[in-house]
Parts: C-alpha cells; sequence; structure tokens
C-alpha cells in the first residue's frame, strides 16, 4: 500500500485548518443570527443550504443518486436528529454566552467519545484514556464556573457535547454499514426536513443582508464539512486529528475581534486542558503496536 506522501498529509492539514475557520466562522454567523431571529430559523437556514449544496456536489461527483441509500435507514434519522439538537443547544447558547467559551465545551465530545466508546463499542479504556478524559473534565468547570457564576445557558454546550459523543459514536457504528457520502448526506438532510415542518410558526422575513448572512452560514457549514471529508481522504486521520483543535483557536480569535468578549484566565486554562487531553490521547495512542505494512 504506498502511505501517503508530504504533500497529500500537507494538502490535508491545510484543508482541516481551513475548516476549522469555515466552521467557527459559520458559528460566529449563527451567533448574531440567533439574536434577531427564532433559533429554529437560523438551524434551518444552516442545515437547508448546506444540504442543498452537499446534494448537489454529490450528485454532480457520482452522476446518480446513489448516495441517498441507506441500509440503516433509522439510525441515520436519530444522528441527524442528535445533530440537530447539538446545533439547536449550541446556538441558543450562543446568544448569551461567548463564542470561545461554547465551542471549547462541545469539544469535549470527542474526549467523552473515549469514555462512551468502552461499554457501547467494546474499546479497552487505557489509562491514558481515563487521564484524558479527567483532564478534559477539569477544563469544562473551568470554562462552566458551576459554583462561582450562575449562568445556565454555560449548561447547554455541555448537553451539546454529551449529545455530540451519542453521535460520534452512531458515526462510528454506522461507518461499518454506509458509505461515507450517504452519512455525510443525511447529517443534515433530516433535521432539516424536520424543521421544515415548524418553521411556518417561527418564521420571520429576514433582511436582503441577513437573508445573504443565512446562505453564507449554510455554505460555510457544506465548504468545512466537505473539506474534512476530502482531507480524510488525502491524508491519515493520525496525521490530522491534532489540527481539529484550530477550530477553538479561531473561535476564540472571533469572540474577542467581532463580539469583543473578554477572556477570562480561568477560560483559557480550561481550554488548555481540553486540548491537551485530546492531544495527550491521540499521543499516547500512536505509540501503541505499529501496525504490519503493506
Amino acid at each position: 500500500m504506498t502511505r501517503p506522501g508530504v504533500s497529500d498529509k500537507a494538502v490535508g492539514i491545510a484543508l482541516i485548518v481551513g475548516a476549522g475557520f469555515m466552521l467557527a466562522s459559520m458559528d460566529a454567523v449563527g451567533k448574531y443570527l440567533a439574536g434577531q431571529y427564532a433559533v429554529a430559523q437560523v438551524v434551518w437556514a444552516r442545515y437547508s443550504v448546506h444540504s442543498l449544496g452537499v446534494f448537489i456536489w454529490l450528485l454532480a461527483a457520482e452522476r446518480d443518486l446513489g448516495f441517498l441509500k441507506t441500509k440503516r435507514p433509522i439510525v441515520q434519522f436519530v444522528r441527524s436528529l442528535l445533530m440537530l439538537s447539538v446545533t439547536g443547544c449550541m446556538y441558543t447558547a450562543l446568544v448569551f454566552i461567548p463564542l470561545a467559551d461554547g465551542t471549547a465545551v462541545l469539544f469535549f465530545a470527542p474526549v467523552l467519545v473515549t469514555l462512551l466508546a468502552g461499554p457501547f463499542l467494546g474499546e479497552e479504556l487505557g489509562g491514558h484514556r481515563v487521564i484524558g478524559v479527567i483532564t478534559g473534565f477539569i477544563g469544562v468547570l473551568l470554562i462552566v464556573r458551576p459554583g462561582f457564576e450562575t449562568d445556565p445557558y454555560m449548561l447547554l454546550p455541555v448537553v451539546a457535547a454529551g449529545t455530540l459523543a451519542i453521535y460520534l459514536l452512531l458515526t462510528r457504528y454506522i461507518s461499518g454499514h454506509d458509505r461515507q457520502r450517504s452519512t455525510l448526506f443525511y447529517t443534515t438532510a433530516c433535521g432539516s426536513l424536520a424543521l421544515s415542518l415548524v418553521i411556518p410558526w417561527h418564521w420571520q422575513t429576514p433582511t436582503l443582508a441577513d437573508a445573504g448572512l443565512m446562505v453564507a452560514m449554510g455554505t460555510l457549514g457544506a465548504l468545512g464539512h466537505g473539506s474534512f471529508v476530502v482531507a480524510f481522504a488525502r491524508a491519515p486521520a493520525s496525521a490530522l486529528s491534532p489540527f481539529l483543535y484550530t477550530q477553538i483557536l479561531a473561535a476564540t480569535l472571533l469572540s474577542v475581534a467581532v463580539f469583543g468578549d473578554p477572556l477570562r484566565v480561568p477560560t483559557l486554562i480550561g481550554i488548555a486542558l481540553l486540548i491537551g487531553a485530546g492531544l495527550l490521547i491521540w499521543w499516547w495512542e500512536q505509540q501503541g503496536p505499529a501496525s504490519p505494512r503493506a
């Protein structure tokens, strides 16, 4: 088997970094719009534009509708609703909390997956994973600051992180049954259809500028997730995983530059611990027995 060259890894890393900034920008736009319109309408716009963009891309790439086929329709539907819940919680919270805080807490989800993968997927829970989970949890506590500051909206990203962890577990499960492109399409398609049933009761006609932002938000989401797919096709996950945390950096920069959010010391320490926890788990698992060379 031919190993990816340096150029492939460089392209993959560039795509991951770009995706991090695109998704952080998408959430920044969502934060602004959620302060002007119902969250349901904002999420509907984000999902509908995203789904349409992915549909057009996949149709052009495959020249047929094969990506609509799924062997586990119920699992795909549940996955999509879980992601819808994550987005709804996050955009509701972002109206009241800093973008950096919400994004950082959401990144506890991949760390939490390492804990849940044992009972749900039968994966071994090693000591390094336990240390990583505890470190990440301490980071979340520093950002949420329970008992020191009472802000119920800070709990929504925590709920979103837990929901996202279950979503990621189902994504691991479905990868053994459906094609990646099918899973990519259904991630937002089911949610956008579900929201379309209730959007008439939440609709507020946007200004031309805000309508443009809604389109831009969904486009950024589609491009960001599409970049992930292409990146992981060009380079191994072991080379790309550390760069996923670029989104936290991008969200922190936008939080300060665009919204003027303050950066508290506990928040910065919490962000560092969350990133450190993820990198610890990643690094330790790279030290395992080398796989046989092809």
